[in-house]
């Protein structure tokens, strides 16, 4: 039952993309905005990203880690795109933030709609755009990405650090950091399957595995993590303070959008302790645990139903913002 009810609302959503951008400035975002000023804005973004995302197909987990760190502070708003000014720290200087790659890639699919449509594509637009196909390129979930997002003009280190979900948050701190963007513990546990594609640098996980009470002795690791797995991070990640090293999130299958990274969580063997965090809660481990015995196709379509209300955060449209001509700054007025 817990499945099919999961498949029957995720379908409606999936189907209809508009039902849940209910209210204010988000029922603005619609399929097609650009239809008459821009008709080939989503063709354009598509097929670059089908013609370079083969050849490196690890950006496809930068782009929606971007695309989820940019909503979570000021809405989807292409504000992580920003560079610091005037001495003043971006978001994209916050500790979070320093691994995100895929700034250039998000400049060239600008640069040529910019040559097509000149200030008519939004930044935010073509992140949440690239972000959905990237994942289906490499095989992943398709989902409605209504737009109409404009630019934010403001961009600030201490928002992304005081607002983007931490690896190290608990299961309540967690669920509320998500709540506070007007999503839900569906959300968190379908948009932490993400993790089932990317890597991670050491230095994000390695205190459950050298330093988890705060006493950094020998064999101070978090009991939650599964002791094997443990010891295999152990011989990758040598040191507490490596910021060099990284590690596939999801071991053996980094690169392919499955259900793999929920079948680690569910063994302890979730990298960070926000993945553990997911199976501490009752209802998020039986969520799991019946997407895990579902058709592949379950899963997708959850992610893909969470993913679309992602995209809605905070949005600006119609006057607010701008249409920035560059990804990296903000407009000279």
């Amino acid at each position: 039952m817990a499945v099919r009810r999961m498949v029957l609302a995720a379908a409606l959503v999936v189907a209809a993309a508009s039902a849940v951008l209910a209210g204010g400035t988000r029922a603005q975002l619609k399929e097609g905005f650009y239809g008459s000023t821009c008709p080939q804005a989503e063709k354009i973004v598509k097929e670059f990203v089908k013609a370079h995302i083969p050849h490196a197909p690890d950006v496809a987990a930068t782009l929606i880690r971007t695309h989820f760190h940019d909503c979570f502070v000021r809405g989807c708003d292409a504000s992580v795109l920003l560079n610091a000014t005037g001495g003043k720290e971006a978001e994209k200087d916050a500790t979070p933030n320093l691994t995100l790659r895929g700034f250039g890639f998000i400049d060239r699919i600008k640069a040529l709609l910019e040559k097509e449509c000149p200030g008519v594509v939004s930044c935010a637009d073509i992140l949440a755009l690239a972000a959905r196909d990237s994942v289906g390129v490499i095989g992943g979930p398709f989902w409605r990405v209504p737009t109409g997002r404009r630019d934010g003009t403001v961009s600030i280190k201490q928002e992304a650090l005081d607002q983007i979900p931490a690896p190290t948050m608990n299961f309540t701190t967690l669920l509320q950091s998500f709540r506070n963007k007007s999503l839900d513990l569906a959300d968190l546990v379908w948009l932490s399957g993400a993790h089932t594609i990317g890597i991670s640098h050491c230095n994000s996980f390695s205190k459950r595995l050298y330093n988890f009470t705060g006493r950094a002795v020998p064999g101070d690791a978090d009991p939650s993590l599964d002791p094997l797995y443990a010891a295999t991070l152990r011989r990758k990640c040598k040191t507490l303070t490596d910021n060099t090293t990284v590690v596939e999130m999801d071991p053996g299958s980094f690169l392919t959008f499955d259900l793999s990274y929920y079948r680690g969580v569910l063994k302890r063997r979730g990298l960070f302790q926000s993945d553990a965090a997911l199976i501490t809660d009752a209802t998020s481990k039986a969520d799991i645990l019946s997407v895990v015995n579902a058709p592949p196709e379950v899963f997708f379509q959850v992610f893909a139903r969470s993913m679309v209300r992602l995209g809605a955060i905070d949005v600006k449209t119609g006057s607010e913002g701008e249409i920035r001509k560059h990804c990296a700054f903000v407009n000279k007025h």
